[in-house]
């Protein structure tokens, strides 16, 4: 069994369902003859042929267009977006489009496609790289948002979403690209969307995050741990459709709520989540809501980017605020 990172997890469950299924195709910006810019395709054209793994131009906007016509009929396409500020151009056949085929043509067809994004920052890359826009897509019915945390959740959440018969948009933390290695056996076992994962039991707090933001959330719960303070997490997974109720069946254990997340703190998921705790389990809260988040600005070029990033420091001083909090 193989130890690998979050990004071979990726490759390995995208080959797993290009050997069993022939329907399965991928394409975009260099992820044939290169590999992917951060190698998530490595090998997949050499091993399946350029007729299934294709380099496309720099055209986002054609690129979800031809995978919504080849998922209309009977295909599933995988589109990769080379970074996710580079969506934007694909936005209208994403939201117009992709997400409202089914409803359009009263279940007639359905779209059975991913669409693949880096995203996040941490990596020092230019302009327009590092965005965390995951509210955007995770706000359009339709479709579904998955991030994954880990690799092991990589594998079984890219399995899923390849196999879902509806469109998912797939993000992945860059920054958590090769932070860490799981055994993953190559088994083609899948993990449930729409469920979030309970990492760590607790019962003095709730600490709700996703994608590369876990890893911080994590280690703060460890450095709680030895204050007394006891930490449950919770990693969202899939940020639409929510999986409220594990979220409020924690809340009413622990009383208190922190969410954190790298995107800017206005209108992003965090505040969705926040507003379902009020409104579903306000009595249940023992304090405010917390949130530890990006600030609402443009993230910055590499020299200030450490100074945007949400640090484990500042969920433990959020944790304690709401702890003490009468």
């Amino acid at each position: 069994m193989a130890a690998i990172t979050l990004i071979e997890a990726v490759n390995m469950a995208i080959s797993h369902e290009m050997g069993v299924d022939q329907e399965v195709v991928v394409f975009g910006e260099d992820v044939g003859i290169n590999g992917g810019v951060f190698r998530a395709t490595d090998g997949l054209q050499k091993k399946y042929g350029k007729e299934r793994v294709i380099d496309t131009p720099l055209a986002e906007a054609m690129i979800a267009g031809v995978a919504i016509g080849m998922a209309a009929q009977g295909m599933k396409p995988i589109a990769e977006i080379q970074f996710m500020g580079f969506i934007f151009p694909a936005a209208d056949h994403i939201i117009s489009h992709c997400a409202r085929m089914r409803n359009r043509t009263r279940g007639r067809l359905t779209l059975p496609l991913v669409i693949r994004a880096p995203f996040g920052g941490g990596i020092h890359a230019p302009e327009n790289h590092s965005e965390s826009t995951e509210a955007i897509f995770a706000h359009i019915p339709g479709l579904k948002v998955v991030i994954p945390s880990n690799p092991s959740r990589a594998y079984g959440l890219m399995l899923a979403a390849i196999r879902d018969p509806d469109p998912v948009i797939f993000l992945e933390p860059k920054r958590v690209y090769r932070i860490e290695k799981h055994e993953i056996e190559d088994n083609g076992e899948d993990y449930p969307l729409g469920m979030c994962f309970v990492d760590r039991e607790g019962t003095d707090i709730t600490l709700i995050s996703w994608g590369a933001m876990l890893h911080e959330t994590k280690q703060a719960a460890e450095k709680l741990a030895e204050m007394g303070i006891n930490a449950e997490v919770i990693d969202v997974a899939t940020v639409n459709p929510l999986d409220i109720d594990t979220i409020l069946e924690s809340v009413e254990k622990t009383g208190r709520v922190c969410i954190v997340q790298e995107a800017p703190k206005a209108g992003a998921l965090g505040s969705e989540i926040a507003a379902e705790i009020a409104e579903k389990s306000l009595l249940s809260l023992l304090a405010p809501i917390g949130r530890v988040s990006g600030y609402d600005t443009v993230i910055p070029y590499y020299r200030l980017e450490k100074q945007y990033m949400p640090k484990v420091e500042h969920i433990i001083d959020e944790v304690k605020r709401l702890v003490e909090y009468k």
